[in-house]
């Protein structure tokens, strides 16, 4: 496995329920011991095993500055716009995010439900396959990790295909999905996402080329399988490492 550099900083409102305490028992008569282990839930269980199996061990790669820009790509100071040549309008009214397949919640968000959910800002590079690069992007949204303990995957759960409000569908292995600073984000540069660039939300998963970052999320698919999407379908790579230069198949 890759060594990881410490978590980003993160600013959240409100703090997530998983780390509340657990309540003392009342029923004993013994005083607990300050370093007393909380009883295990379900949710801690699950934890332990993904730890167990080394699941959702990525992060953000500690590189250095000479090798922050990834083979083959160029920096850029603006914020090209790549799409299938449709931006479709989805309007906070329309907006509804699906998170389905192999979890043990399934869950389908209005737009004042997911900017409910605890909020995470980062600041990360981003990589385009046409061979762009722009650093010191501040994204702000929904911690890609938060959404997986809200829905708990299941055990043969090993990826996500992403759809998105203009028909396309992108895969990425669970693992990516679930990297530290991976976003499903709706504000970027303290303003929110705007229409061309995937607003009112997409996916930020830094550590793969972009177009792993479906604009226009509408659904999150956990899948037994990993399989392919639309790009992947006509050619590109399963996974999209930019320091490997997975561009394509044969990559």
């Amino acid at each position: 496995m890759p060594s990881w550099s410490l978590p980003l900083a993160r600013v959240r409102s409100p703090p997530s329920f998983f780390w509340s305490c657990p309540a003392v028992n009342e029923k004993t008569s013994e005083t607990p011991r300050d370093d007393a282990l909380p009883p295990d839930t379900k949710l801690t269980a699950t934890k332990k095993r993904w730890a167990e199996e080394g699941r959702f061990l990525t992060g953000r790669v500690a590189r250095s500055d000479a090798q922050r820009l990834p083979p083959g790509q160029h920096l850029v100071k603006d914020w090209p716009v790549l799409d299938l040549g449709l931006s479709p309008m989805v309007t906070p009214q329309r907006f509804r995010l699906d998170v389905s397949g192999a979890v043990e919640t399934a869950l389908s968000l209005s737009w004042d439900e997911f900017l409910a959910l605890p909020q995470t800002r980062n600041v990360s590079d981003i990589h385009c396959v046409t061979t762009w690069s722009r650093y010191d992007n501040a994204f702000e949204g929904v911690s890609t990790r938060d959404l997986i303990e809200r829905v708990k995957p299941a055990p043969h759960a090993v990826a996500v295909m992403l759809h998105s409000y203009d028909g396309y569908s992108t895969n990425l292995l669970l693992e990516d999905f679930a990297a530290e600073d991976a976003l499903i984000a709706h504000s970027w540069e303290g303003a929110p996402l705007t229409r061309e660039h995937g607003g009112p939300a997409r996916l930020v998963v830094p550590h793969l080329y972009f177009w792993k970052s479906a604009k226009w999320l509408k659904g999150i698919e956990f899948i037994a399988r990993d399989t392919a999407g639309f790009w992947e379908e006509r050619g590109y790579h399963m996974r999209g490492d930019p320091w490997a230069e997975q561009r394509y198949s044969d990559d």
